[in-house]
């Protein structure tokens, strides 16, 4: 099944996830070397690194969700479900996360720990989405291509060898 929202067969929604996971990836970096006492804006960039990370993933949140819509297959839509369950989950974290850092001192480690309950749970979701991918063959358009040749091969009659 080829991803209804592309642009000349190339899927949106992977596209714009490399975005949100390397912000939110370099957020809890930022707060590792934070945490170990380091000088620095480390958590002002951690602050950043969130909330572009958010932006990110509501852009990311579109055309997967118009894939999502378009998923027919059951196997399919049950990982796609787990995958669009878990990452919400993960944007919330890190909405949750950047308001406590709003309101939490700058000592806290309660950031630190949701950076890395969040940084959690885009890794298992994202291998929910290799999974969808590379896999089970979800917008892969030349594996589609392949599956068909092969049934097109399957019905032909076979040809007896005459000695």
């Amino acid at each position: 099944m080829s991803s209804p929202a592309s642009i000349k067969n190339h899927p949106i929604h992977p596209m714009l996830v490399a975005l949100p996971i390397g912000l939110w990836v370099f957020a809890l970096v930022c707060d590792i070397v934070a945490a170990t006492g380091a000088a620095g804006p480390w958590r002002t960039v951690a602050f950043y690194a969130i909330a572009g990370g958010i932006v990110g993933a509501v852009l990311a949140a579109a055309p997967g969700l118009i894939d999502y819509f378009s998923i027919k297959e059951a196997s399919m839509k049950r990982i796609a479900t787990f995958h669009f369950m878990l990452n919400v989950c993960a944007l919330l974290v890190f909405a949750i996360n950047l308001w406590s850092r709003l309101r939490l001192p700058t000592t806290s480690v309660i950031p630190l720990i949701l950076s890395i309950v969040g940084v959690t749970g885009i890794g298992m979701g994202g291998w929910l989405g290799g999974e969808m991918v590379y896999v089970k063959g979800m917008a892969v358009e030349a594996v589609e291509a392949v599956e068909e040749l092969g049934k097109k091969v399957e019905e032909r009659p076979k040809l007896r060898r005459v000695s």
